[in-house]
C-alpha cells in the first residue's frame, strides 16, 4: 500500500509553486496596475485595477502584427527542424552507418557555440542572399540553432525502438524509407511531438538574430517588439507587462492541450518492461 504524503510535502510543494509562479504572477498583477500605481509604492493589488495598459500595448506598438511574424518563423522552423532531424536521428541510429558516435559528438559541439559567436557570419549570409526583412531570413538561423538539440532528443527515441521490428519490416520487403515512415516515425511520435514543441517555443522567444536580420518593424517578432515599447525618457512598464501577458498566453494554452503528449514524450522509455 503506498504511503500517503504528509503535510510537509505539501507545504513545500506549495512554496515551490508559488517561487515558480511569482515572475508570472507579479507581471499579471503588475499589467493590470495603473501608471501611477506601478512605481509609487510596493503592492500586491491594486484599488484601481485597470486594464487599460493592454489597449494601450495593442495600439502603441502593433502587437497582432509581432505575434503572427512570430507564430509563421516558428512553425516553418518547428517543420523543417523536425523532417530534417528525423532523418538524421534515424540514419544516425538505425542504418549502418560508420562513426555514428563522432557525427552525434559533432552534433553536439556545434550546438556549443554561442549565438553572438555565429552571428556575424550568419548575417553576412542572410544579406548577400537578399533575406534580410523576411521570414525565410530567421527560419535559415533558427534551423541551424534547433537541429542539434532536435537531433539529439530525436535520437533517444529511435534508438530504443526495438531492431526486431525494422527487420520484420525487411523481411516482409520494405525499404528503409518504408520502414522509416510506417513503424519507427509513428512509435517515435511522442518523442517527435515534445522535441516540436521545444523547437517552437525556442524559436518564438529567440532575440538576437531576430533583432539583427529582420530591422523593419513589419516583420520584428515579439521579443524584438516587446523591446521597442520603451521610449528615450520612460519605460512604460505598464505596457510592457500588458505584451507579455498577452503573448504569454498562446503558449500556455499550446502546453495545457498537449500536456499529456509532452509528458507521454519526456517519459517515454523511460520504464523498461
Amino acid at each position: 500500500m503506498a504511503k500517503r504524503a504528509g503535510i510537509g510535502f505539501y507545504i513545500f510543494l506549495i512554496i515551490f509553486v508559488f517561487l515558480v509562479m511569482f515572475p508570472f504572477i507579479w507581471v499579471f498583477l503588475t499589467s493590470i496596475k495603473p501608471q501611477g500605481e506601478i512605481f509609487s509604492s510596493f503592492q500586491w493589488f491594486s484599488s484601481n485595477m485597470t486594464f487599460e495598459n493592454y489597449v494601450s500595448a495593442l495600439e502603441t506598438r502593433p502587437l497582432l502584427l509581432y505575434m503572427l511574424n512570430s507564430f509563421v518563423v516558428a512553425t516553418l522552423t518547428t517543420i523543417i527542424s523536425i523532417i530534417v532531424a528525423s532523418f538524421t536521428a534515424y540514419a544516425v541510429t538505425r542504418l549502418p552507418i560508420k562513426f555514428k558516435g563522432l557525427i552525434l559528438g559533432l552534433v553536439l559541439a556545434a550546438s556549443m557555440f554561442p549565438q553572438i559567436a555565429v552571428l556575424s557570419p550568419i548575417f553576412n549570409f542572410v544579406t548577400d542572399a537578399g533575406l534580410r526583412n523576411s521570414y525565410l531570413g530567421l527560419v535559415i538561423p533558427y534551423i541551424t540553432i534547433s537541429l542539434p538539440l532536435a537531433i539529439w532528443i530525436l535520437s533517444t527515441f529511435f534508438i530504443k525502438i526495438p531492431l526486431s521490428l525494422e527487420e520484420s519490416a525487411k523481411l516482409d520487403g520494405a525499404t528503409p524509407f518504408q520502414t522509416f515512415r510506417k513503424i519507427i516515425f509513428p512509435l517515435a511520435a511522442p518523442g517527435v511531438f515534445t522535441t516540436a514543441i521545444l523547437v517552437f517555443i525556442a524559436a518564438w522567444n529567440e532575440y538576437l538574430f531576430a533583432l539583427t536580420i529582420n530591422t523593419e518593424d513589419s516583420w520584428r517578432t515579439i521579443p524584438v517588439g516587446i523591446s521597442f515599447y520603451q521610449s528615450q525618457f520612460s519605460v512604460p512598464w505598464g505596457d510592457i507587462t500588458a505584451a507579455t501577458v498577452i503573448v504569454t498566453i498562446p503558449i500556455v494554452v499550446l502546453v495545457l492541450l498537449f500536456q499529456r503528449r509532452i509528458v507521454a514524450g519526456l517519459t517515454s522509455g523511460s520504464v523498461k518492461e
